[in-house]
């Protein structure tokens, strides 16, 4: 008798057809900042350990195809590190990365729309499937959570920071 496919690897060739198993995050945000500002708080990688809590250090060309080298804080306290690869960067509308293996694949996206001249609509969006992706959402789903969730209300602060600094009329010299 064979087991029931909830037993089986989500592509084992004894169900005949693949079990679409993805954990996805998902989250939008205006950002009161123009979308130059805020494309350059993504892209200035060395910059984040000044205000990125789940990606405290980055380092890569950003050119497709290269490697983007960051450590993440999962588990705090402890800061781990992740290689991923650069799949898609359009400069002021999207940054794509991600892993590309043959049992879990990952992708992260950065997406930004102009929402005028001073406002930017920001979307976070990861997913992460393949044949590890039920144990890792088991042990990892909650930390992953929070982490994007985090950086994405750092950067809107950030951004929105900068923007402030930016535009506040020159200090009087009296």
């Amino acid at each position: 008798m064979p087991l029931p496919a909830i037993f089986l690897w989500p592509d084992s060739p004894l169900l005949g057809y693949r079990i679409a198993m993805a954990f996805e995050l998902d989250e939008s945000r205006l950002i009161e900042a123009p979308i130059d500002l805020v494309w350059s708080v993504i892209t200035d990688l060395p910059a984040y350990p000044e205000w990125n809590p789940f990606v405290v250090a980055a380092r890569s060309t950003l050119i497709v195809g290269d490697p983007i080298q960051m450590r993440v804080r999962l588990v705090p306290p402890l800061v781990q590190p992740q290689r991923e690869i650069i799949f898609e960067c359009v400069p002021e509308q999207r940054l794509v990365y991600g892993l590309d293996g043959a049992a879990i694949r990952s992708r992260r996206a950065h997406e930004l729309a102009s929402a005028g001249e001073t406002a930017t609509r920001y979307r976070s969006h990861f997913r992460l499937d393949g044949r590890l992706e039920p144990p890792t959402r088991w042990l990892l789903g909650r930390r992953l959570t929070i982490g994007f969730q985090s950086m994405t209300r750092a950067l809107a602060l950030r951004a929105e920071e900068l923007h402030r600094a930016a535009s506040a009329p020159p200090a009087s010299l009296t």
